[in-house]
């Protein structure tokens, strides 16, 4: 597998990138929001990557940060939920975005993802609500493994199995992740909500509840603090009435 793909970005389409790495172009299909993040031509570009594999086809798909890669992958797992329409779903709300209206059960938002139907967006919250808490939980060491690979590009952090694709003379910078103001806001954010998860845990709710304040709280304030959030959340797991 292809886990990560660093080089000079050639052009950029409406739906895919090519990237040089050695001389070799690379055409990697991402979201909306990866497309619009990404330098201009000639500059050095990285992407965390999927390979998709078929019997006539081979396609690349890209990713600006593995907190994204990680939820493609599980909206690649939804039967009726292709390439396609995961990347136009992760456009459409970012993957914190997804993270949080799978957790928090929003259909409305899912649907609003072009070509995704109410059926389709409705089994997507069913099949992945149980599986939104374990990618929040992940949060810290995505954005950790995210900051080592932009920090220390010839030691890059795959997942066990991927190969590395990159070009050493270029500095890359990686579109929604670890670097750049906005980047650093994203990984910390998922920081900060992976420690107060970990932390509801620790004071005995289920990871379904915790998740589910977690996603509000963070909604509510999404330049929160680690204690801000969870005393949030806190308030909104505390018994009504």
């Amino acid at each position: 597998m292809i886990g990560k793909i660093s080089g000079t970005l050639e052009y950029r389409s409406t739906d895919h990138v090519l990237i040089d790495v050695r001389g070799v172009g690379y055409m990697v299909y991402c979201s909306d929001r990866t497309l619009a993040a990404m330098p201009a031509a000639g500059e050095a570009v990285a992407l965390y990557t999927d390979l998709l594999v078929r019997e006539d086809l081979l396609q690349l798909f890209g990713f600006g940060s593995l907190f994204e890669k990680e939820w493609h992958r599980l909206l690649m797992s939804v039967q009726g939920i292709g390439a396609k329409a995961s990347l136009a779903i992760l456009g459409t709300l970012g993957a914190e975005g997804v993270s949080r209206a799978v957790t928090l059960g929003d259909v409305a938002a899912i649907k609003a993802a072009k070509g995704v139907g109410p059926k389709t967006a409705q089994r997507v919250v069913i099949e992945l609500k149980d599986k939104a808490p374990e990618i929040m939980a992940l949060g810290g060491s995505l954005s950790n493994a995210m900051a080592t690979a932009t920090g220390e590009t010839a030691q890059s952090a795959p997942e066990e199995g991927d190969a590395v694709l990159e070009d050493p003379a270029h500095a890359p910078v990686t579109p929604g992740g670890a670097s750049g103001a906005s980047g650093s806001a994203a990984a910390a954010s998922m920081s900060v909500q992976a420690d107060a998860l970990s932390a509801l845990g620790n004071l005995g709710y289920s990871p379904s509840d915790a998740a589910t304040a977690v996603a509000q709280a963070a909604g509510e304030d999404p330049e929160a603090d680690t204690a801000t959030l969870i005393r949030t959340a806190l308030k909104l797991l505390a018994p009504k009435g």
